[in-house]
């Protein structure tokens, strides 16, 4: 964990949680026989201690979500340019990243920011390739009070109406995407050349459309579509009724808890 503050790796949190959720399952159980506590065979208080740690963090993880639902935190917060240009971690590991794009042809387009609540914003830097038809937002995460983490997403227009997105998000999403969109979520591809890779390997045989608009109005349009199509499948709760229920449904609550598990053990999105 102490490593992790500083690399701010999803891999190392992984096997940070299993390693934990093991120690408490087997640690207890061992306790629990050998100060004869408990008259059971070891095997059977190790499993059920390590059931008593899924409940608990499941408690844990349920009325984190439940307090999201009421909080005036924005599922979709809206995204304005950045008025103190942009704004680059200073440190070893991000320089080396912005080595990268620049010997890699992509120029910086706008930098972005987008207020998540508390005078906290998630800031962002939108970058795009000599052709136009791809473009990679780099967010910086605030993992912690000392850990900076950075994700991206790289998106593509086709000539067939298709948005490709191919992103290494590992926040929980779980609400639903439009038709025309194809999203893969690789949390556990950290190298950012291994991600436009792969994008671009999704791109091949297809037409990349050059963008024409800002990312800040491009960022803003996608926003308020997800969050128009996440209310009328139901993830979320109708407007009128978000102050007395909440944001997120009973079902879409459900489906971002399953995301969470999913992401925090397996580093795989359930999308």
């Amino acid at each position: 964990m102490q490593l992790n503050q500083r690399l701010g790796s999803p891999v190392l949190a992984i096997f940070s949680r299993w390693l934990r959720w093991l120690v408490f399952g087997f640690g207890v159980a061992h306790l629990c026989v050998a100060f004869e506590l408990i008259d059971r065979p070891f095997w059977v208080l190790a499993v059920a201690f390590m059931l008593l740690w899924f409940l608990i963090e499941t408690i844990y993880n349920w009325l984190g979500i439940q307090a999201l639902s009421v909080s005036p935190l924005p599922l979709f917060p809206r995204y304005i340019e950045s008025p103190n240009g942009e704004e680059w971690p200073t440190l070893p590991r991000f320089l080396k990243i912005r080595e990268w794009l620049r010997a890699n042809g992509f120029s910086l387009v706008q930098p972005v920011k987008a207020e998540i609540g508390g005078g906290i914003h998630l800031r962002s830097c939108v970058y795009q390739d000599q052709a136009g038809g791809i473009r990679l937002q780099i967010t910086f995460m605030p993992l912690s009070a000392a850990t900076l983490g950075v994700c991206y997403s790289l998106v593509s227009h086709t000539a067939g109406g298709q948005r490709l997105v191919t992103d290494n998000f590992y926040i929980p999403y779980a609400g639903f995407y439009p038709e025309h969109w194809f999203v893969e979520r690789l949390p556990l591809t950290r190298s950012l050349a291994k991600l436009v890779a792969r994008h671009r390997a999704r791109l091949a045989g297809e037409a990349a459309i050059p963008f024409t608009s800002e990312p800040v109005a491009d960022l803003n349009a996608q926003q308020h579509e997800l969050d128009q199509l996440n209310t009328q499948l139901g993830f979320l709760n109708p407007h009128g009724e978000r102050e007395e229920f909440g944001k997120i449904s009973q079902a879409g609550r459900y489906r971002i808890w399953k995301e969470v598990w999913m992401l925090n053990y397996l580093g795989r999105s359930s999308q």
